[in-house]
């Protein structure tokens, strides 16, 4: 089982982990209290399931912080026209406000990635991620993700979504 300790320069220690069943409440609960969407307990065992090593979270000193839960599906690339290729697909990334800015999200995604490539063949990666989320949308493109398109109207209450995408290092 993948287990990987932090320690930033200032002392700030976490660990990126794979989520295990007995998380699902603290990240359901993480879940609802950072993001206007929200899934069932269902979505998340069944992540869990189907695409183990890319379903993540953070622990800050024993306890849940942050989580990062993803699949792989098969669909055209964004970067080699009409090719088919396994995607690795970010569905839900949230850090507690208490812990942000540490580094978390970014070890969450950089693992994530890896994992979705080394153990699921993902060749690229996307994600939605809501227009006015200017932290989100900041790490994404540090971490080498473009904005392929906007989608208008993704989420519940009617904002636009940035599909944003990057290719697999090689």
């Amino acid at each position: 089982m993948f287990k990987v300790d932090i320690t930033r320069p200032d002392g700030f220690t976490y660990t990126i982990r794979e989520f295990r069943l007995e998380d699902l409440e603290r990240v359901i609960w993480i879940n609802r209290t950072c993001l206007p969407e929200n899934y069932p307990a269902y979505f998340f065992i069944e992540h869990h399931r189907s695409f183990p090593k890319a379903f993540l979270v953070a622990e800050v000193g024993g306890e849940v912080m942050g989580y990062i839960m993803c699949r792989v599906e098969l669909g055209f690339s964004f970067f080699k026209k009409a090719t088919l290729v396994r995607k690795g697909h970010v569905i839900s990334l949230a850090v507690r406000p208490e812990v942000r800015r540490r580094g978390i999200a970014t070890h969450l995604m950089m693992y994530a990635m890896k994992h979705m490539k080394e153990y699921y063949g993902a060749k690229e990666y996307y994600l939605e991620v809501r227009v006015s989320n200017t932290p989100a949308i900041s790490l994404y493109k540090k971490l080498g993700f473009q904005i392929i398109n906007v989608i208008k109207g993704y989420y519940h209450d009617g904002e636009d979504a940035y599909l944003m995408a990057k290719p697999a290092e090689e």
